[in-house]
């Protein structure tokens, strides 16, 4: 039984990474918005405008420890879900939690390329969207950092350089140990 969760600030690439890590290992793999979003039958956006952030986080709360309960499985975590509660002391013991630590530049690239469409940062210029990204990711970084294990990610933009990430991941995690 094993449980990889992905941890990392918005645009790190977590779901990208976990759906080839996904392909590579053959283990399910969840996002833990879109598991939210299946569920709840709303988008997160429409959460957000509905409920807040604080009535989104209490869903998210309890949508994680549905989802981190399933076995052989990779879980990527949205932006904020390890910095509430006490979502990454439980994350760190239901599994193996992998940090994908960025740069505030990278992450402004990835949310660029990404243009998919994110409640915390709809209508930020670009100006304020990379002063956003920084002081932003130094809040959340010390919770980042409680994972037992981090990956650098550069700009991951291509299928080789996600694929060197996932080949780093299976290094770190699977050379190590079985289970």
């Amino acid at each position: 039984m094993r449980r990889i969760i992905l941890v990392g600030y918005m645009g790190s690439g977590k779901t990208t990474v976990g759906k080839a890590l996904s392909k590579e290992t053959g283990m399910m793999f969840y996002d833990l918005d879109w598991y939210i979003e299946s569920r709840m039958r709303k988008t997160v956006s429409e959460i957000f405008a509905e409920r807040g952030e604080e009535g989104f986080r209490k869903i998210e709360y309890n949508m994680l420890h549905e989802v981190a309960e399933f076995e052989n499985v990779i879980i990527s975590c949205g932006g904020g879900t390890p910095c509430f509660y006490d979502n990454m002391d439980y994350l760190n013991q239901q599994g193996d939690v992998v940090y994908l630590k960025a740069t505030p530049e990278t992450l402004y690239k990835h949310l660029l390329m990404a243009k998919v469409e994110r409640p915390l940062i709809k209508g930020k210029s670009s100006e304020e969207l990379i002063t956003y990204i920084t002081e932003h990711l130094k809040e959340r970084e010390p919770f980042y950092q409680k994972a037992r294990n981090t990956v650098d990610v550069t700009l991951l933009d291509n299928y080789d350089k996600i694929n060197i990430t996932v080949e780093k991941i299976k290094e770190l995690l699977f050379s190590t140990r079985t289970q």
